[in-house]
């Protein structure tokens, strides 16, 4: 649905964007990332046509942006991060608005209704927009993104000013368009994205510097394969059942969380899944097993390590015999 080639945006000499490639499918939620000035909002003002490429092309359901900018443009809803209201319009008035001005073919009363409905708007519709508060005046913008019901949403920062509650509802919505619709998804909110996104492309320096699933680059860009566990009984016995898994690397037993209930750290070979192992030695033990997680990295850490280098890495636990090697390089 969306296809982008060799995408290249120069201010005179500096490269906001430098031939960045990428597609996204039907029916697909794709989390765009980057910090600010990596060229994340030049990317997505070059696939809505509101600013030219230098070179490269991105097409809208195969149609040139810059060839055909209203048939491509007539496949888009797009909510950029300042939402287009016009405050003095009345919600259904500016909806009815946006609707002419797209030429939009649906029955008009059923289709707007159903755009209100969908975000939560409809029991506002008589106010003026400048009289609603900053959550209803986000969600008019994603009401108007949805007007046409096009097949491509560009969405930057939706949930911007809303609460906790609203949140969750755009996010809940969002899922659901992208059943039926190709979203990309731009948004400062990591946990908001790991939520709904398929996959993701975070950008930096102009540059497409990671494209994958959260999952994925989690485990591509850690450098362990912890498990942390709480599991109720002998923390011996369990200690010593554990380190008989097959492709332990080492396992070892940390503090008393709970009367009877001890944490555990175990590392496995790379590529190793050990979890249904714990499971099994659990249940045959009959210890109950309290908590089971993953100690890779969280696409927080993933983002922070790509987009900051090595100045998010902790430092690496060291060893008794560092002590010594560091006494004898302080002088350096």
């Amino acid at each position: 649905m969306i296809e982008v080639r060799n995408l290249t945006k120069h201010y005179g000499d500096k490269h906001a964007v430098n031939d960045i490639s990428f597609t996204v499918d039907d029916g697909e939620i794709l989390g765009f990332l980057g910090p600010n000035g990596a060229g994340k909002s030049t990317t997505m003002n070059m696939l809505t046509g509101y600013i030219s490429s230098t070179s490269g092309t991105a097409l809208i359901n195969g149609v040139d942006i810059l060839e055909d900018p209203i048939k491509a443009k007539s496949f888009i809803g797009y909510l950029p991060e300042l939402p287009p209201l016009y405050l003095d319009m009345t919600v259904k008035a500016y909806l009815n608005y946006i609707y002419d001005l797209k030429k939009c073919k649906l029955p008009r009363k059923a289709h707007l209704n159903e755009v209100m409905s969908l975000t939560k708007v409809a029991d506002v519709q008589e106010r003026l927009i400048k009289n609603l508060s900053k959550g209803y005046k986000q969600r008019v913008g994603v009401a108007q993104a949805l007007v046409g019901n096009p097949p491509v949403l560009i969405l930057d920062e939706p949930t911007v000013g809303l609460d906790p509650k609203q949140i969750l509802e755009i996010r809940t919505l969002i899922k659901r368009l992208g059943k039926n619709h190709t979203v990309i998804l731009s948004s400062h909110i990591l946990s908001e994205i790991q939520a709904v996104c398929d996959r993701i492309i975070i950008i930096n320096h102009g540059v497409i510097a990671a494209h994958d699933t959260t999952d994925n680059l989690a485990k591509n860009m850690s450098t362990d394969h912890r498990i942390i566990t709480r599991i109720e009984g002998d923390r011996d016995e369990i200690l010593l059942a554990l380190r008989k898994i097959p492709g332990i690397k080492y396992a070892r037993a940390d503090m008393q969380r709970e009367p009877g209930v001890f944490e555990f750290e175990l590392e496995a070979a790379p590529g190793r899944d050990i979890r249904r192992e714990i499971f099994e030695i659990c249940s045959s033990h009959n210890w109950p097993m309290l908590a089971l997680r993953s100690a890779e990295l969280t696409l927080e850490d993933v983002f922070l390590k790509i987009t900051m280098g090595d100045q998010i890495i902790a430092p690496a636990e060291k060893k008794p015999d560092d002590k010594n090697d560091s006494a004898k390089g302080g002088n350096a």
